[in-house]
C-alpha cells in the first residue's frame, strides 16, 4: 500500500496536535502518559514531536482522555485557520452581441 503524501494542512495540524498534548502533560513523564493511554513512551513521542502528525483516532481519544482534553476542544485548536481569501477577479462582461 501506498501512502499519499501529507499535505502542508494535514502536517500543521499534525505539529499543533503534538505541542498541545505536550502541553496538557506538562509535568508528567512521557512514559506515565504513554501508559496510563495503552500506547509506547516511543509513540508518544513521534506524536507530540508531528513525526507522526495522522495518530489513529483510538490512540488520540486514549490521549485526550488520560490528559483530560475534550475531543471537540482537540479538534477546534489543532485545525489551521484557513487561508485568507483573495478579492475575487474582475471580470468584464461579455460584449452584448
Amino acid at each position: 500500500m501506498v501512502r499519499t503524501p501529507l499535505t502542508p494542512e494535514e502536517r500543521e495540524r499534525g505539529e499543533r496536535l503534538g505541542l498541545l498534548l505536550r502541553s496538557a502533560r506538562g509535568e508528567r513523564s512521557m512514559v506515565e502518559i504513554a501508559a496510563a493511554a495503552g500506547l509506547s513512551a516511543e509513540t508518544l513521542r513521534k506524536i507530540e514531536t508531528g513525526r507522526a502528525p495522522t495518530p489513529a483516532f483510538f490512540t488520540v481519544a486514549a490521549l485526550a482522555r488520560v490528559l483530560d482534553l475534550s475531543m471537540d476542544e482537540l479538534v477546534v485548536l489543532c485545525t489551521p485557520a484557513p487561508a485568507p481569501a483573495s478579492a475575487p477577479a474582475l471580470v468584464p462582461a461579455p460584449a452584448p452581441a
